[in-house]
């Protein structure tokens, strides 16, 4: 699933290739995403160009020279956006196609539909949006805010990072990475954590989440950025999808459990368990 580094890698990738250009043409061959995308109001969308392209949490949006109208794009669990020549075949799960300038295509991909494309007013915000917590990357998210966030909270400190109300974009491989490297069991009580834990946990967040962004991104399934290619950070993953081979700190064998839904790799030497 793209997670956030994916997602900011998509908007860097993109930025150079659609901005101040016209959408020339709409063609809408599947509307039936995760929420069934309003296929009159895309098409009102003909005629503006893109100024300039934001990300919040895992969204992405695109905004144009109206300022009511942007494009509010999820990629869900498989879904992709790429630039080609408007003459390119068309993939069997191109779903939404805009033309540019009447010589480029912005190809929306999504083989399980899961994605999201839909037109909002940028002035004001869907609540599901609004309801989100701070970036990760951002000075406001450190370990003083997930200290406070995490008084009397009983659920595993894995579930709690991965809370998209408490921080955005923290998906199930970053936390398992970032838990590793601040020393943290992930199935710890998130209120028994204490804060020079939390502060060093918000730290590796950030780091953990900056460098897959300078590598594009972590290649799983079927991901690829706007250019066609994978991302490279899957290469120096840690512990990530690596049970039962040797932990890089200690040696001893990784392990697995399912916390909040998700399967999580730790170390039981090297990470402390807080309860």
């Amino acid at each position: 699933m793209p997670e956030l580094p994916e997602v900011e890698t998509t908007r860097l990738g993109l930025t150079p290739l659609i901005a101040d250009k016209t959408i020339t043409d709409i063609n809408i061959r599947q509307a039936s995403l995760r929420r069934p995308v309003d296929q009159n109001a895309l098409q009102q969308c003909k005629g503006l160009s893109f100024t300039k392209l934001e990300r919040r949490a895992k969204y992405l949006m695109l905004h144009t020279s109206d300022a009511k109208r942007s494009l509010l794009i999820h990629l869900g669990m498989s879904g992709s956006l790429r630039v080609n020549n408007k003459n390119e075949t068309i993939k069997k799960h191109d779903h939404i196609l805009l033309e540019l300038d009447k010589e480029y295509s912005l190809r929306f991909h999504d083989p399980r539909r899961f994605g999201q494309f839909e037109v909002i007013d940028p002035t004001q915000w869907p609540d599901y949006l609004l309801r989100l917590g701070p970036e990760p990357l951002e000075e406001s998210f450190n370990g003083d805010y997930l200290f406070a966030r995490s008084r009397k909270r009983k659920i595993a400190v894995k579930a709690f990072i991965m809370d998209q109300l408490i921080v955005v974009g923290v998906g199930n491989i970053y936390a398992t990475e970032a838990l590793f490297h601040s020393a943290v069991h992930p199935a710890s009580v998130a209120g028994k954590v204490p804060r020079k834990a939390y502060q060093l946990l918000a730290d590796e967040i950030k780091k953990v989440l900056v460098e897959a962004i300078r590598q594009g991104g972590t290649t799983l399934r079927d991901f690829l950025h706007s250019d066609g290619r994978g991302g490279y950070f899957q290469q120096t993953l840690s512990v990530y999808g690596k049970v039962g081979e040797a932990c890089p700190k200690c040696n001893q064998k990784l392990e697995s459990a399912v916390i909040g839904g998700r399967s999580s790799v730790y170390c039981s030497h090297c990470q402390r368990l807080y309860r």
